[in-house]
């Protein structure tokens, strides 16, 4: 079971945070932080470790969990599930703004807890993990294209201007084999297989498909080979 190690409690229900530490004391969980309004929260998260927070919505002060919430997350990098006896829609569409990891509803048993728990970690975690790999990869592990655009091979995604182009399916194919066999000119029927797979498709499919390319990317060196296929060509450094 993978759960955080150092958790933040915010509740302001002296009973429901005590129900809360029992919990997470039965899985080694330290709780680094305890506090019941947004002022002793921000000021004490300057002090502990926190790898998750659970944030109850209705706290003490006149800032309340998702305003609080809203502000933490400017600040800091970590998960926020959310709790609360409140449900209704409109509640709950203030939480959804946040992209939280998890919301759990009162009165809650262990099992929610625990569940929630390890549900969202290990999706923060994963995230953690993908932004960590996009991150470090090499220079070598792109191939620049020209001045303006570059593709990343492990991550099958082409940029243009270090921003990430959003292609289709058909699209990305495409520039995939280009990719693998640049600056040499692969088949129509190649691609269109590798596009298509098993469908099949008129001869201008492919023709429309180049076009809607090159209309979106005007300056990816996409070339036409009369009646050969189509390459993508870069030029080579000395």
């Amino acid at each position: 079971m993978i759960l955080p190690k150092n958790i933040v409690i915010v509740e302001d229900e002296v009973i429901t945070q005590r129900y809360l530490k029992d919990i997470l004391a039965q899985y080694d969980v330290t709780i680094s932080g305890c506090f019941d309004n947004a002022a002793d929260t921000m000021e004490g998260l300057k002090h502990c470790t926190c790898d998750m927070l659970l944030m109850d919505i209705n706290i003490k002060g006149a800032t309340d969990g998702i305003q609080l919430a809203k502000k933490l997350l400017e600040l800091y990098d970590f998960p926020i599930i959310f709790i609360t006896a409140h449900n209704d829609d409109t509640t709950f569409q203030e939480v959804l703004e946040l992209a939280p990891y998890g919301f759990i509803g009162k009165p809650f048993s262990s099992k929610d807890i625990v569940f929630s728990l390890q549900l969202a970690y290990q999706r923060y975690c994963s995230h953690e993990k993908s932004t960590e790999k996009e991150n470090s990869t090499e220079i070598s592990e792109y191939l620049t294209l020209n001045e303006h655009y570059r593709y990343s091979r492990d991550l099958r995604t082409l940029y243009h201007d270090d921003q990430p182009v959003k292609l289709n399916i058909k699209q990305s194919k495409l520039l995939e084999v280009l990719v693998h066999n640049v600056n040499n000119a692969v088949s129509y029927d190649t691609l269109s297989s590798t596009i298509w797979e098993d469908d099949i498709v008129s001869d201008s499919a492919l023709r429309t498909l180049v076009y809607s390319m090159r209309k979106q990317l005007p300056d990816l060196p996409i070339v036409s080979h009369s009646k050969v296929g189509y390459s993508l060509e870069i030029k080579q450094k000395n």
